[in-house]
């Protein structure tokens, strides 16, 4: 168990010396003042980053009470929505009923008609 040990304190002890030349290098690149400018740069940036969270945590709780006020409204318009659509869908089955009816008893009355051709919505594509 012992070389383990020796051998971590080793890696531990070669780490940190190259962690260290690693920083001196970099620190003899940058000069006091760009190091200077680049925190006051961060901060800035902090301070916006900041802002617009505050902004869009407020614009959240207000879109959160706006869809609670909203969304009773918009159930029930859903079901009226459905309700009509199926009421439109049973209108238009009678019509064509009729006209099937109609063209039936009097196949000369829709040969002068312009064909239909609007594509049939409740076909999947």
């Amino acid at each position: 168990m012992e070389p383990r040990k020796d051998m971590a304190e080793k890696d531990v002890a070669s780490i940190a010396a190259a962690s260290s030349a690693t920083a001196e290098k970099i620190h003899s690149l940058l000069s006091a003042s760009d190091v200077g400018t680049l925190k006051h740069q961060q901060l800035l940036i902090l301070g916006r980053l900041q802002d617009s969270n505050a902004v869009l945590s407020h614009f959240n709780d207000f879109s959160d009470r706006s869809f609670t006020a909203v969304a009773n409204d918009f159930s029930q318009n859903t079901r009226l929505l459905k309700s009509m659509k199926s009421d439109l869908d049973y209108v238009f089955r009678k019509i064509g009923s009729l006209k099937a009816r109609i063209q039936k008893h009097y196949p000369d009355a829709f040969k002068d008609a312009v064909p239909d051709c609007r594509p049939d919505l409740d076909l999947p594509k």
